[in-house]
């Protein structure tokens, strides 16, 4: 019960960084490079830990079939969805200014950008649930990395969404329904694997892994080069250090 409610609260303070750069981003106004900044830091760190914490590892545990089936499998479903959401007007959901896509330009906009938001955190969500299954405690880089990356996409997003005329009622409740999905899919992440085979944990978390990149590469990283086409490639090299470095030190 006590490694559950663990991975449960660990993907719930998560997501709450979701409501705290959301709050940010409603309420003051930070500069475009700064957000920009902040999300290629996030961006850097998520790539380090996806080969040293997740990739890495679930071949260890695992093997290299189930390794690379996973991370085929969730990179192609999240690009998919992706896909199909951006169609329907989600495809600027991380963005800082007035380009997110208006309820009144497309009916079912807002929808398509909470369902969107959802997509881009239930991933890591899970893989938070499946390190506690997998060691009874959970990954530091991990965690730290999906805190780091949910602050400037809260932050980002719900000044964007601002910026379309959306209300605070639908920002903070896209965001404070995310951050409790958050919670609720590391909790059954953990449930549903606490008791599987390596292969199987190797599999789910690649699965994530896989996901994530593709969000990373859709999502964050041309945000974050739009926002300061200067210095995001020497900060995202700061954020997979700094990942790395928390990888080696653990």
């Amino acid at each position: 019960m006590a490694d559950a409610l663990l991975a449960g609260g660990i993907g719930l303070a998560a997501g709450c960084m979701l409501v705290v750069g959301a709050l940010i981003g409603w309420f003051v106004r930070v500069p475009q490079p700064v957000v920009a900044g902040v999300m290629a830091f996030g961006a850097g760190v998520f790539i380090s830990t996806l080969a040293f914490e997740l990739v890495e590892e679930a071949n260890r545990a695992g093997g290299l079939f189930a390794t690379v089936a996973g991370f085929l499998v969730g990179a192609v479903v999240y690009v998919a969805a992706d896909t199909m959401l951006s169609r329907r007007g989600a495809r600027h959901r991380m963005h800082h200014g007035d380009r997110q896509t208006a309820e009144s330009e497309k009916p079912g906009s807002g929808r398509a950008i909470a369902i969107g938001a959802l997509l881009d955190g239930v991933p890591e969500s899970i893989v938070l649930g499946v390190s506690v299954a997998a060691g009874a405690t959970f990954s530091v880089p991990i965690f730290v990395a999906i805190a780091v990356s949910n602050l400037p996409e809260g932050l980002s997003s719900s000044s964007g969404m601002k910026a379309s005329k959306r209300s605070a009622a639908y920002v903070f409740g896209v965001w404070g329904g995310i951050a409790l999905a958050s919670g609720v899919a590391a909790l059954v992440g953990f449930l549903l694997f606490a008791d599987a085979s390596g292969s199987t944990v190797a599999f789910v978390t690649t699965i994530a892994a896989g996901a994530i990149l593709a969000m990373l590469t859709n999502t964050m990283i041309p945000e974050a080069f739009e926002g300061d086409h200067t210095l995001t490639g020497l900060v995202a090299t700061i954020g997979f250090l700094a990942a790395f470095v928390l990888h080696d030190l653990g």
